[in-house]
């Protein structure tokens, strides 16, 4: 089992990329590069968190593990990852609010072992990620703050409430501003929640520009779709800052950074 010193040392650069010899999985290859080998170890890894949820033994670590055991997964399975700016998570003791684009379930699930190699941290999260019998135990043993999504002035109040709270407590906190995963970035679609609970708690704010399109969509199964091994994935961290007066030049200056990098990974091709 790997140590969590190890994965530490791994993602302690402020860059990460796959290496170029990163061998594919025999399963990969005998299940002629579709999607479903993947599935099989991805499903294998959140049942194993699942249970040791149940039993209350789903610390931290284990958390940061199974996020770098679907990570090491997802390259076996064709996958090839960019990360930038991890220095950006180092760069204060402090709890700080972490604003992302969101286009599909892999950040979600890669997310806690590049966040949590430099600080706990935990989710804002829909009310149905908890309530799942798989899925649930897990969340719930990282306590997140769970807002509905159907009362916009009630997750509101929730997030300030609960965001505080945790924030005070040392734990920084993950918020993906849009309503749901969209491939296509909308800036009015985005909204300012993490600039707001910057404002009241003097918190810093650092913005995440993400191109994760590799992992598919599904209408049968939704965020169970095919793997599109051509699509290099991108992550980028940027500098965490004070949100200063009214937040909406720094609102701006977050979507600015996200619509930036995207751009910059269209014209390249995002291909390996």
């Amino acid at each position: 089992m790997i140590s969590e010193t190890k994965i530490k040392e791994i993602f302690s650069n402020d860059t990460y990329e796959t290496p170029i010899d990163t061998p594919n999985y025999w399963g990969d290859k005998l299940l002629f590069h579709s999607r479903w080998w993947f599935y099989i170890l991805f499903g294998g890894i959140v049942t194993r968190s699942s249970r040791l949820s149940v039993k209350g033994l789903y610390n931290d670590f284990q958390w940061m593990r199974a996020s770098y055991d679907i990570l090491r997964d997802i390259e076996g399975c064709g996958g090839r990852f960019k990360i930038q700016g991890l220095n950006n998570l180092r760069k204060s003791d402090e709890p700080i609010v972490i604003v992302s684009n969101h286009i599909s379930t892999l950040e979600t699930v890669i997310f806690p072992c590049l966040v949590t190699t430099s600080r706990p941290a935990t989710f804002v999260v829909k009310d149905k990620l908890v309530k799942g019998p798989i899925f649930g135990p897990i969340m719930k043993s990282r306590n997140p703050i769970v807002v509905g999504r159907q009362n916009p002035r009630e997750d509101f109040r929730i997030v300030m409430t609960e965001g505080e709270k945790r924030l005070k407590d040392g734990k920084s906190l993950i918020i993906f501003p849009q309503s749901t995963r969209t491939p296509h970035f909308i800036p009015e679609k985005f909204n300012s929640l993490g600039i707001k609970l910057c404002q009241k708690t003097g918190a810093h704010i650092l913005p995440v520009a993400i191109k994760t399109d590799f992992w598919g969509d599904s209408k049968i199964i939704k965020g169970f779709g095919p793997l599109s091994r051509e699509k290099t994935i991108f992550m980028t961290f940027g500098e965490p800052f004070p949100v200063q007066g009214n937040g909406k030049e720094d609102h701006q200056r977050v979507i600015d950074f996200i619509s930036r990098h995207l751009d910059e990974w269209s014209s390249e091709g995002c291909t390996h």
